[in-house]
């Protein structure tokens, strides 16, 4: 009996069970079955999926403390995925059992969901394609609960995470509308009024209104239960606080964070304490006590792992006070710590470079800022921005270099003999000291490494006392019978003691024949003999002072053209400060050393005119009317005293100016007025000798002289150009056609044609005929339109040298097309009546494909072209 009612229950639950797996019947089993297998089943798997795919993204975003900090610590990337793909494996698995709870457990009902878990289900499911960033997916899982579910109860939340979809697709105006709507209309409280004053806070920070998201964050800051997102919240509203110059509302936010001390992430309790410190007033506050809370910063061991940007702020505070020594210390051991942070590390090598630069200490600040490079991201404007100083400083490193050195030896050659003995003998004993200092240094270290390896022995001795000596000195293991069952060299006692037996016979020789010879003693690092002092000198005149005297230029040519090179130098440099980096100091400086130091003609009249100009930026009055009035007086008819007579004309506007004239003479240049344009280009470079614009003059000519004369006198123009300009932009762009196009445009050789697909035939014309070019070329073109309907043929006038101008037809496909046209151009027509008509064209002809015809007239070598035909 028992037995049977066990099976009736049995039965019974079954059956119960059955019913209650039905997702179309309304019943409360149905309803509360389905409620709790999505619950605590596939519900609470997806979320503990969504929570460790967020950890992981948490984990990989790096917050940046230099830029405004973002209210959601998410990073979004452009990455394009395919249909079906996925960024995270985790979100995947959420958004799988957020759509198996709708397919499984729905229970759409006469249009009614009746199961209250589906509305969380589709929460889950926008939430893991937000964080996934899909956010078009996201937002139509929102709005589907929004339009169907209208009395769910996490309906604010979801209001709250479609705006955030809808900021992330850049419509931040609808999204404040519609927050702004929720929070006046619903009573919302606790972290839903958190989420969205913070997401409001962010819609009006993307759209520039950032006093707006100051109070809403302060909301979000009081009603979050989070503490890392309060410490967040904190840290930017003292970020707004700043931007908008207010110090002590700021430093208000950022106490709040310290407050909270290990409550929340390192990094805002660290970061908090350094924004408050830039803060710092040293006008009203006490700089002693600041000095010691820095200190306590670097001390503190908890913070070693922000021991880089401690290091930077303690940097920036001694270079504040004028203290560059302690600042570059600083600032180094900020780079000796080992950081991800490549904008740290970016403004220490910068500010470093920056520091050199101002020392004149440009090869080293070169070296700095090619390290900033390295920790920028490429293509940006500050990386760019640097690129362009480093370029720039390599012409103040090339010309301070020169600068430098000729000005020694100009100051050398100035000082009486018994002066320049003094200062090379001084020089000399340096020398020597630093050798023998060099000496003492290797001999320690030499010593270092024997005891190291009398150690290392008396090591191995102790360990191999079981190892028995035969009468020549040497282990058993070497004489052993069983010698071929035991290789020596398999013993790594008996291999350090041979090593160092040799070692002490023979000292460490170089592996090559011949190594027993006495004359390889050289080649013996442990000898026992300690080398003298005249072995560690070397070459005596090393250290004579009369090799250096001996070595100063004596020849008044050479120093006339040592003067001449270091004034141009400083020519440079003052140009290049002036234009380049606007460092009007250096640049006046240097313009002023070079008219104290009687400089070539060519280069006073720019130098004053540039002096002019730095007096008047710099306020110098006085002096910049005397160097007007210089200006006008010695040099009338120059451009610079026009210019300065008449300020209010633009020197662009000025039919004499350099720009105009280059203008007018391009314009010949296409024209093929060669000739003229090298006679003209000739005269403005002698005109302005020491201006910018005579390397742009200079390549009009070179071009022109290889149109008119050939590849040899072009390539000679670039040379010159090249090694005259060499930091010009013309200058740097010869030296590139040297070494790559010049190359490719010196062969000669003609190429067959079968190699070519472009064809032309030429006339031949003398520039001393009488001929008529223009009217033949005009028939020319009305014969090619009215008999060749099947070419797309078009003609040009092309000068060959000062003797010869070709007219040329382009557009033939074969050297035996070619030859056919000119063929059909010169052939016998009849007239109506059958009588013969003369042909228009008679002009001899040749065809040529147009690769060789560009040979010949760069090399104008068409003589050895028409003996090959």
């Amino acid at each position: 009996m028992k037995f049977k009612v066990n099976h009736i229950i049995y039965a019974f639950l079954v059956a119960v069970v059955l019913q209650g797996c039905s997702r179309k019947k309304d019943t409360f089993i149905n309803r509360n079955f389905h409620a709790l297998g999505t619950k605590y089943n596939i519900l609470y798997n997806g979320n503990i999926s969504l929570e460790r795919g967020k950890l992981s993204v948490n984990d990989a975003y790096t917050e940046n403390f230099w830029e405004l900090l973002p209210v959601e610590r998410m990073q979004v990337n452009d990455d394009v995925f395919l249909p079906g793909e996925t960024k995270n494996a985790d979100f995947e698995r959420a958004e799988e059992k957020a759509i198996k709870a709708i397919q499984k457990h729905g229970m759409n009902i006469d249009g009614k969901e009746k199961n209250p878990q589906i509305d969380e289900a589709y929460l889950l499911l926008g939430k893991a394609r937000y964080y996934d960033q899909r956010f078009v997916p996201a937002l139509a899982a929102f709005n589907n609960i929004l339009n169907k579910y209208p009395t769910s109860d996490k309906i604010n939340q979801v209001k709250i995470w479609r705006e955030k979809a809808n900021m992330r697709l850049d419509n931040n105006v609808g999204a404040i509308k519609k927050l702004k709507r929720l929070l006046e209309e619903e009573e919302i409280e606790g972290q839903d009024l958190a989420d969205a004053t913070a997401t409001l806070a962010q819609a009006y920070i993307n759209i520039k209104a950032k006093d707006s998201a100051i109070p809403l964050l302060g909301i979000a800051a009081e009603n979050t239960k989070v503490k890392s997102e309060k410490a967040r919240f904190h840290f930017i509203r003292g970020q707004l606080y700043n931007e908008f110059k207010e110090k002590d509302s700021a430093n208000m936010e950022f106490d709040a964070i310290i407050e909270m001390h290990r409550q929340i992430p390192r990094a805002f309790y660290i970061n908090a304490h350094l924004e408050k410190s830039y803060n710092f007033d040293p006008t009203e506050g006490d700089e002693t006590m600041f000095q010691e809370y820095l200190t306590e910063l670097e001390e503190n061991r908890e913070n070693r792992p922000f021991l880089d940007k401690i290091f930077y702020r303690i940097a920036e505070y001694h270079r504040n006070r004028a203290s560059d020594s302690l600042a570059e210390v600083y600032y180094n051991k900020s780079l000796r710590k080992t950081t991800s942070d490549k904008y740290l590390r970016a403004l220490n090598y910068e500010t470093l470079g920056n520091m050199y630069f101002d020392r004149n200490v440009y090869k080293t600040a070169g070296a700095y800022y090619d390290s900033t490079m390295t920790a920028m991201t490429p293509n940006t404007k500050p990386y760019r921005i640097i690129k362009r100083k480093r370029e720039n400083l390599d012409d103040v490193i090339y010309y301070e270099g020169i600068a430098k050195v000729n000005d020694s030896i100009l100051y050398m050659i100035s000082l009486p003999e018994d002066r320049q003995l003094a200062i090379y003998t001084e020089y000399a004993e340096e020398l020597k000291q630093k050798a023998l200092e060099e000496e003492k240094r290797k001999e320690k270290e030499l010593q270092k490494q024997e005891s190291r390896q009398n150690l290392a022995l008396s090591s191995t001795q102790d360990k191999s006392s079981k190892v028995n000596l035969n009468p020549r000195g040497l282990p058993n293991e070497f004489t052993s019978k069983d010698a071929a069952n035991s290789f020596y060299f398999y013993n790594t006692t008996t291999v350090a003691y041979g090593k160092n037996e040799f070692l002490k016979i023979w000292g460490d020789r170089r592996l090559q024949d011949n190594w027993r010879l006495s004359k390889k003693q050289t080649d013996i690092k442990t000898t026992g003999k300690q080398e003298s002092v005249s072995e560690i000198t070397g070459k005596e005149d090393q250290y004579n002072p009369q090799t250096y005297i001996a070595s100063l230029p004596t020849d008044q040519t050479v120093l006339d053209s040592i003067a001449k090179e270091r004034n141009f130098a400083y020519y440079q440099l003052g140009t290049i400060y002036k234009e380049k980096f606007n460092e009007l100091l250096l640049s006046k400086s240097r313009f002023e050393d070079l008219l104290q130091n009687d400089p070539e003609e060519r280069l006073i009249l720019p130098s004053k005119y540039n002096l002019y100009k730095i007096y008047i930026e710099l306020g110098l009055t006085r002096k910049a009317e005397a160097m007007k009035s210089d200006i006008v007086a010695n040099y009338p008819d120059s451009r610079y005293a026009e210019i300065l007579l008449n300020p209010q004309s633009e020197l662009s506007k000025d039919e004499n100016s350099p720009e105009v004239i280059y203008t007018n003479l391009y314009n010949k240049f296409e024209n093929q007025n060669y000739a003229e344009v090298i006679t003209e280009a000739e005269k403005q470079i002698k005109r302005l000798e020491g201006d910018d614009f005579v390397s742009k003059f200079e390549i009009l000519k070179a071009s022109a002289r290889g149109r008119l004369y050939g590849f040899e006198e072009y390539k000679k123009g670039i040379d010159y150009i090249a090694l005259t300009y060499p930091n010009s932009e013309e200058g740097k762009k010869a030296q590139e056609l040297l070494q790559n196009a010049i190359p490719v445009l010196a062969k000669k050789e003609f190429i067959p044609d079968d190699n070519a697909k472009h064809f032309n035939v030429v006339y031949r014309f003398e520039n001393d005929s009488d001929e008529d070019i223009d009217a033949f070329i005009k028939t020319l073109n009305e014969e090619i339109e009215e008999k060749i309907t099947y070419f797309d043929l078009t003609t040009s006038k092309d000068l060959y040298d000062e003797n010869t101008t070709f007219v040329v037809v382009h557009g033939l496909t074969s050297i035996q097309g070619a030859s056919g046209f000119a063929q059909l151009l010169q052939s016998n027509e009849k007239d109506t009546r059958g009588r013969p008509i003369k042909p228009k064209i008679t002009k001899e002809y040749f065809a040529i494909s147009s690769p060789n015809y560009a040979i010949i007239q760069r090399h104008k070598n068409l003589n050895a072209y028409l003996k090959l035909e």
